[in-house]
Parts: structure tokens; sequence; C-alpha cells
């Protein structure tokens, strides 16, 4: 990916480091890969007190992946990848069975100073996703719009900016049709931006509440990396990930309500193997 990237990218440094890999269930997932391409992936999940099954395979040739998912549920999921159609650019094919109607084609398209995606989803009055981005020299604006051709009405518009330099990563983003604002600040405590603290403040015009998260990410050693955050509710998370071999990592988090200590917190595992 080259230039400012798509709408998706503004933001989304602070959101991964305020939520990528905190939960509160338990989940294991082994993956194999053979020198064909071919990858297997099979994950079981437990969540509260319902558990799940899912088996994959994914298929790479050349520009193209092939990714097929079946669930518990006897879903089917695929997704067509390809790159470099033309130049600069991604298609992503996707349908799930039994639902003939969840079936979407997405275009992607790269530039030094752009970046541009729309996607439609495949019935007879399908909803149309657009999305552009511009930017340069770190600075990036962007705006998205959604529209459902059957009712004529927008699901959604959006509209946002970032900064972003070596050391520091900030973004303002005017979602939910204009009824949240939300502003982040990500601030890198070393060179290779591994080790970071951020600040998300989000206030929703409609019900005049305010959201204060701050969060932290620190890496103890190139096996090993805790993060941390806590919002303006009490909530607070912690997270542990351990890389017990190339590829295959051990995640332990955890969450408790510290203005309701007698609550009992939460706890999630995840265990990734990748033999």
């Amino acid at each position: 990916m080259k230039g400012p990237g798509l709408f998706s990218d503004i933001g989304k440094k602070a959101k991964d480091l305020l939520t990528k890999d905190y939960s509160c269930d338990q989940k294991l997932t082994i993956s194999t890969y053979s020198a064909s391409g071919v990858g297997l992936t099979s994950a079981a999940v437990k969540k509260g007190g319902l558990y799940s099954f899912d088996i994959g395979t994914q298929y790479k040739y050349k520009n193209t992946l092939v990714d097929v998912k079946v669930d518990t549920d006897s879903n089917v999921s695929t997704t067509l990848t390809m790159s470099e159609i033309l130049p600069s650019t991604k298609t992503i094919a996707s349908f799930k069975l039994p639902d003939y109607n969840s079936g979407k084609l997405e275009i992607q398209y790269f530039h030094d100073h752009a970046g541009v995606a729309t996607a439609v989803a495949l019935k007879q009055s399908p909803v149309v996703d657009l999305s552009g981005t511009i930017g340069i020299h770190g600075i990036a604006f962007g705006a998205e719009a959604g529209f459902d051709t059957a009712s004529g009405t927008f699901t959604k518009y959006n509209a946002g900016i970032s900064l972003g330099k070596p050391d520091y990563n900030a973004s303002i983003i005017l979602a939910d049709k204009g009824d949240t604002l939300r502003a982040s600040y990500v601030y890198h405590l070393d060179e290779m931006q591994k080790s970071a603290m951020v600040g998300e403040i989000t206030r929703r015009f409609s019900t005049n509440e305010n959201t204060f998260t701050v969060g932290g990410q620190y890496i103890i050693d190139p096996q090993t990396t805790v993060k941390s955050r806590l919002n303006n509710s009490g909530k607070l998370a912690a997270l542990l990930q351990h890389e017990l071999k190339p590829k295959s990592i051990l995640t332990i988090s955890g969450e408790f309500d510290t203005k309701d200590l007698d609550r009992a917190p939460k706890f999630g595992l995840a265990l990734a193997l990748k033999p």
C-alpha cells in the first residue's frame, strides 16, 4: 500500500492500541501452511457458556488469495482477493452461504497522494459505499458515504483528518452522520514504533456524553508485549502477549471495573499456534 491509505486507516493506530487483542473469551487457533501455498486454520472459541468452531483454508497463487471458512452454524464464507488486476488496485469479492444476498464486491485504488475505495452489495437493490482520501507529507483528509438504493437514503457519511510523523500520529473523525466526534493521539516511545502511549476523546452530541480513554503498549523484550487501557467509566484492562516460538503467540487479557470492585473481573486467553 502506498500514499495516504484509505479512509479506514484514519485513526486506526489509536484504535488498534486500545482494542486489538483485548478479549474476554477463550480461543485456540492452529494454522498450518504448505510449500504449495495452501494454508489450513482451525479455531475453537468459548464465549460465555457457548462454544463455536470453524475451519478455513487459504490458497495463494501469484497475486490471488482465496479464503474459504466453514463454521458450526453451517455457514460457508468465501473471500477472493486479487491484487494488481489494474496497476495500484486491489479487488475483494466475498459472499456467505446460505445467505445469497451477502455478496459484496470492493475495489481499492492506491495512489501516491490518494486512496479510493468503493464497495457494492451484490443484490438487486444494493447498498453502495464510497470513500476517498487525499494527502501529502503525512497529512491526510478523507470522507466516506453509504447510500441505500432501495430506500434512496444515506446509511452513513463520515469525515476525518490525520497527521502522521515518525514519533506521533493524531486524528480527528466526525462519524455517525455528524453525531460523534472522535479525536485521538498516539506518541511512539521508540524509533521502531512498537512502544507507544495513546489517548482518545469521544463526544456524542445526541446524548451529551463524553468518553476519555488512555492506554499504552510496551515491549519488554522481542517476544513479550504488555498493553493497558483505562477509561473515565473506571474500566481498566490489561494484556500480556508472549511469542512462545516464531509465529506462535499466547495472549492473556483481563478487565475489571475500578468503581465496582465487588464485580468479578473478566479474563481472556488466546493461543495461536503455527507449527
